[in-house]
């Protein structure tokens, strides 16, 4: 979410397949076994000095926000094949840019889809400033953008492939 709309995240079928098998384990398994954890060390006594019964509730407290970061993601995701290979930044795109006379290469979607592919990949949104700026916008053209300190950013695209991930 950026700027207060909602927005899709592109994923491939794989990667919506294995984040909801993720989210069901979550869900399901993960939960159970955390409570136990915080069950067995509460039996242990004071809480007040109990370490293993306050790991125990910051990682449930983890796997809460990893549940509902999941959900909202997936509710929202694109889900299908990568786009056409036409040279037009859009999501589900890696894109090569000169961006302030640095080259960099980031893909246009969710870092969830890019995690098991390459975890080294710079990943931006739809709705981040220079995703906004990108998209719909071909190779060779220079586009730019306001940084959150105020300055603008130009962005000229150089190359732009289809995510197979």
């Amino acid at each position: 979410m950026y700027g207060g709309t909602v927005t899709e995240t592109w994923l491939t079928q794989e990667s919506y397949d294995r984040l909801s098998a993720e989210l069901e384990h979550l869900s399901t398994t993960g939960r159970a076994e955390v409570v136990a954890r915080i069950d067995a060390a509460r039996q242990e006594g004071d809480l007040k000095e109990n370490g293993g019964y306050h790991a125990a509730r910051e990682e449930q407290s983890k796997l809460e926000a990893r549940i509902v970061q999941l959900t909202e993601l997936l509710r929202d995701a694109q889900v299908g094949e990568a786009p056409a290979d036409d040279g037009i930044a859009e999501s589900g795109t890696v894109v090569h840019a000169k961006v302030n006379g640095k080259d960099i290469t980031f893909l246009i979607g969710s870092r969830e889809a890019a995690a098991d592919v390459d975890p080294s990949l710079k990943v931006f949104s739809e709705s981040s400033p220079i995703g906004e700026a990108v998209i719909g916008h071909k190779v060779g053209e220079t586009v730019s953008y306001e940084a959150p300190n105020g300055s603008t950013i130009k962005v000229k695209i150089t190359k732009v492939k289809p995510f197979r991930g």
